[in-house]
Order: structure tokens, then sequence, then C-alpha cells
């Protein structure tokens, strides 16, 4: 495509909007002509993100999040909101036509009432639950590039979902007694200032949290229960780490009779192949969150444990950039019929 597509940005200030802008800074194809932020609005976007000084989209001015010019200026939406927030102004958006991407929970989950258990508000568009495609590529790039509003996975979700992907649609794990235990960098948590979050809470430090809480919890089991054909309940246990990005879960699941570790890696090979952000590693190599950090990708290792009869899955990623901007654009560039990995990184942020 030789035109340039308009994006706007709602909700600058937090990590994934900063993120985002960072992207989309050296994006060939997508201009952001929009940012928006209540606490921020009539600043240049470089007062707050010094990083952008001398750079064309620095100069761009935060305005107030209003539908209708956001409508008139934008061919493509990300919003990257809180949860609830995104609900009303998706749907101004989508009548005007515009393509949505939202960071939010608000249209991840398929079942109205499974929403309203999680995250304890009522869901007010509804109606666009049907119409919402869950916004991995691996699983839906067709949907994807034909939609109108994306819902944008979770961080812990993508990691997760990606690791189990090909063994569950393999049959080759049972479906009950999976725990998927994950730990995430503290932006995982927020830009807002939490005591929890605080440099001295966090440092030299190693905690869990959320433990049979967590709200990603039905979005894993909601995606994972698709690719396994039946209905499934996880045990899915959050941790948080002393660092500013990265997310590792390990995934431990039972390896049913007549499968080893040639056949789980040639599953998973075959699985991935020409999905260029899923990297499966050499037999005897492990993720780490440095070799993927500011990327697309999600490092898969894989563990026959012979003596437990487990397969153990380890998966890696990025929790700002795959586990939310970068997918987002990824989404967006699908969406505007570009190719999925224009304007993204490939080489990590080091050391």
């Amino acid at each position: 495509m030789s035109q340039t597509i308009r994006a706007g940005l709602v909700g600058v200030t937090g990590y994934t909007g900063m993120e985002l802008a960072r992207l989309m800074a050296q994006h060939p194809s997508m201009e952001l002509v929009r940012v928006t932020s209540r606490s921020e609005a009539g600043k240049p976007l470089s007062a707050i993100y010094p990083f952008l000084q001398s750079i064309p989209v620095g100069e761009l001015e935060i305005s107030m999040p209003d539908p209708v010019d956001l409508a008139q200026a934008c061919d493509v939406v990300f919003l990257a909101v809180p949860h609830k927030t995104a609900m009303e102004i998706s749907a101004q958006l989508l009548e005007h036509g515009v393509r949505v991407v939202d960071l939010s929970a608000d249209f991840r989950l398929n079942d109205k009432d499974v929403y309203e258990q999680w995250y304890a508000v009522e869901h007010t568009r509804p109606e666009l639950l049907k119409t919402a495609v869950y916004g991995l590529p691996e699983l839906y790039a067709d949907q994807i590039a034909g939609a109108q509003l994306i819902a944008n996975p979770g961080c812990y979700p993508t990691s997760a979902i990606l690791g189990l992907a090909p063994a569950l649609s393999n049959s080759m794990v049972a479906t009950d007694g999976i725990v998927v235990d994950s730990k995430s960098g503290t932006s995982g948590a927020g830009r807002g200032a939490k005591v929890g979050t605080l440099f001295c809470e966090v440092h030299d430090s190693f905690k869990a949290y959320g433990l049979g809480t967590h709200r990603h919890t039905p979005e894993i089991e909601q995606e994972v229960s698709k690719l396994a054909g039946t209905p499934m309940t996880v045990s899915f246990n959050t941790h948080l780490l002393p660092i500013d990005r990265g997310i590792l879960s390990t995934i431990y699941t039972q390896l049913r009779d007549g499968f080893d570790l040639a056949a789980v890696r040639a599953a998973y090979d075959k699985f991935y192949a020409g999905k260029p952000y899923v990297r499966v590693l050499p037999e005897g190599q492990l993720p780490e969150t440095r070799y993927v950090r500011g990327t697309m990708f999600c490092d898969i290792g894989l563990v026959v444990d012979s003596r437990t009869g487990r397969l153990i899955i380890v998966s890696a990623i990025d929790n700002l950039c795959r586990g939310a901007s970068g997918q987002a654009l990824a989404n967006a560039n699908l969406m505007s019929g570009l190719p999925l990995e224009t304007g993204l990184p490939k080489a990590p942020m080091m050391p």
C-alpha cells in the first residue's frame, strides 16, 4: 500500500502508550496523527517522552480524547486505556467506520457474564463481543485481516497460549492438571504509582501475587479450550520479577502415551512454520527474557521429563512489545493490508 495509514492513540501516557509511540516513530507506512491524554493535553509528545525529541512524532500535540475528531483524522485507532474505558469509545469509532485495536480487556472474553464475573463491572457493549477478533496472529491472522475491532491479547495469555497451542491442537498432552507458572517484570503493573511496584518494594525481592484470582485466567482458558476442542480449567499462577520488562512462563503438562520429545518438537516446528515471531529453540536451550526484550518474538523451549512423564514448556516474551503494543501494531498492520512485520524491530534491546 502506498497511501499512508493515519493512526490515533488514546491513552499515550501509560507504558503501552509509550511503547506504541516508540514503535510508531519508525513505521514506514503508518503515521501517528493523534495522541490523547486528559492529564497531559496541550503538551507536545516530546515533553512527556524526551526520547522523542528531534523526531517528527515528538512534535505531535497531545489532545483530549474526542471520538468525533479521532474518526475524522484516523483510519485506525489504538486504545491503550484501562478496562471499561474502551467500551463506549470503541462503539463510537466503529460507527464512523474506523478500525479499532483495543489493548484493554473489554473485548477479549466472548462471554459477557464471564467478563462481568472477573472484572466486576457491567459490559455495556456486549453486541461487540460477537464481532471482536482475538488478536493473536499465529492463530487468527485471516480473521484479523478482515476485522474492524481487535481485542489485543493480554501479556500473560500471549505467553501461555503460544506455549500450549501445538501440544493441545495435536492432543499431545492431557487437558486437565495443567499449571501455568508465570513471572513478569514490573511494567506489567502499569505506570501508575503504586506502593507494591516502587523500586524499594521490588528490588532484590521476588513474590507471588493474584494466586487463583488473576483476571487473565478466563482469557487463557477460553483460548486453550478452543485449541483442545474441550472446556479446560488451568492453574494460572503469577509472580513479580525485579526487572523492568519481560515475561517467563513455565508450563507443566502431562504428556500422553505414544509421544516423545522428538514428536513434540516436530509438532511445534510444523505449527509455527511460516510464523516469524515464534522461535522454537534448539534442544537443550531454554528461553531468557533478555533475548526477546523490545521485540515481538516469543521464544519457546521444550523439555520432556521422563521421570514424571511431563512435557515442560517454557516461553518468554516482552510484556510491553509482544504482550501489548507490538502485537497491537502487528494487528493494525494486518487490518490495513500490510505485512505483519512492517515497522516492528527484530533485534532485542541489549544488554
